[in-house]
Order: C-alpha cells, then structure tokens, then sequence
C-alpha cells in the first residue's frame, strides 16, 4: 500500500462501521434516490468541476481510454475526461442528473455516452473498463462493499479506480454529523464519511487491489455569506432540503443555527463571505 496524509475517522463513522444489524437497503436506496432527485443537486455539482479536473490529472488518464464515471451526477469527472480523448461513460440513478450532464456535454462539443445504471448493480460485463471513477458519488450507496465489489469487478486487471471522498474531520463530514444529530441515519449502516479514511478503504479493496494510493486534497467552498451557503444548499441540495422538510419549524431552526455555527469553525474569511476549505481523499486503486 502506498498512502500519504490519512485522516483519521471520528467516533460517528467508526460507530456505524462496528453497528452489526443488518439495515434494509432497498428501503435506504428508494429514500435516497428522493433526496438526489429533490432540488438541483447539478447546481453544487458544477462548482465541483475543478475535482473532476484534478481526479483526471491524478488517475493520469490517456486518450483512448474506456472511462466508466459511476454515481456521475451532472457529469464533472466525465466531462474532464472526455476533453482528454477517453471513451467515457457517464452514469447515474438519477436521470435528471444524467440530463444535465449531457447538456454540459453538448455546450461543450464532447461525445460521450450517458446510461441510467445503479452503482450497486453495474451493468457491464467484468473488466469492461481501463478506468472507473467516482467523484462524491459511490461514498453515499446504502452498501459500501457492495458498491465497492462492483468498481473492482468491471476494471480491468491492470487498470485504475480513481474516487474523491470527503472526510470525516472535513466541513462536508462534519454537515453529516450535523443533520445526523436531527435525522440518525438507519440503524446499522455504514457512514459515507468512511469512504474518506485509509482503513476502510483498505477493507473494500484490499483483496482486488495491488496498491492503493491516497492523497488529500481540499475542495473551498464559495459563497456571499454563511446566510446565502444555507439558502443556496436548502433550496437545491435535496438531502439537505428533505432534512429541514422533515424537521419541525423549531428544529428547522435549530439545525439552521448549528450549520452557521459549524461554517464559523471552517470559514477563513474576516469580510463576511464565506470561503470554507473542505478536505477530501484523493483515492487512486491498482485493480489486481
């Protein structure tokens, strides 16, 4: 294993990793798929371009290339690595993300192909692809070593798995937390804040990996304000949307007040905007 910096995960996702009951995930994924269909998640995910960008550069991605993108959303590894001459494949459980994905694709003269595909259920054959990648996306299916087994089985031996997963100790991982405090995720499920830490990854790859390498990255979030950030991310971030539809107005209230206070703890601007580094990990895994 080749790995540099590592966090390490919090207390909440090594809760969740150790919980043994088994939760019912086709339940998990049906609320799930409600929360990302909600909103405009393709508003947040355009601002995520640049680790799309910088995931391609990592991965070392070569013309040519079959790249399949899972949990793709609107498409920013996907449209980094169709700009590089990869045969990319773009894919969601979202349609609508998809849609939006391949009118970027469009605006942007880049051929690529966009299917509807579950990440837990890939539907193509084993080895089909150079590289598979996930950019904030397959750290939040409902079953981690399911999704994991996946990635691993359509990479060709040889081939790389490139992810971008947020951290436990990052601003991202600590909004889990947050609404976590609000909505306690099922019982028995895995946190997505896992997929940002080293011994979990080695436990979903390890045995389909000959090395793993980790790097870790910062994504800055950029807003008005701390006030806008919430309006922004109420309105078109749809786990976050159901979470205060969910609440009752003074818990609505409450949980408004602890992510001002949470931005306060991360942001580093003194002019009233909101400038909030979150970190990430920066996964590159040799398929075996």
């Amino acid at each position: 294993m080749n790995a540099t910096l590592t966090p390490a995960p919090t207390s909440s996702p090594e809760s969740s990793r150790n919980n043994p009951q088994t939760p019912d995930f086709a339940a998990i994924k049906a609320k799930q798929h409600k929360g990302w269909s909600a909103g405009d998640y393709s508003v947040v995910g355009s601002t995520l371009q640049i680790v799309g960008e910088q995931l391609c550069e990592t991965l070392d991605v070569r013309a040519g290339e079959t790249l399949l993108d899972v949990a793709a959303g609107n498409g920013n590894v996907s449209l980094a690595a169709a700009r590089r001459y990869c045969q990319v494949t773009s894919t969601d459980y979202v349609e609508e993300l998809l849609m939006r994905g391949k009118q970027r694709a469009i605006a942007d003269g880049l051929s690529m192909e966009f299917r509807t595909a579950d990440a837990e259920a890939l539907p193509f054959v084993d080895g089909a692809f150079d590289v598979v990648t996930s950019s904030f996306g397959v750290m939040f299916t409902p079953n981690h070593s399911l999704a994991a087994s996946e990635l691993a089985r359509v990479t060709r031996s040889g081939g790389r798995i490139g992810l971008a997963n947020w951290t436990p100790t990052s601003f991202i991982g600590g909004l889990f937390k947050t609404l976590g405090k609000y909505l306690p995720p099922p019982a028995g499920t895995q946190s997505p804040a896992l997929w940002g830490t080293q011994p979990h990854l080695e436990d979903l790859f390890g045995a389909n990996a000959s090395n793993i390498a980790l790097y870790e990255q910062a994504y800055t979030l950029r807003y008005r304000s701390p006030e806008h950030w919430l309006h922004v991310w109420q309105t078109i971030y749809g786990p976050l949307q159901k979470a205060f539809e969910a609440l009752t107005d003074e818990q609505g209230t409450r949980l408004a007040a602890d992510l001002i206070t949470l931005i306060g703890k991360f942001n580093t601007a003194t002019d009233g905007t909101m400038v909030v580094p979150s970190d990430y990990l920066e996964v590159v895994i040799t398929r075996a």
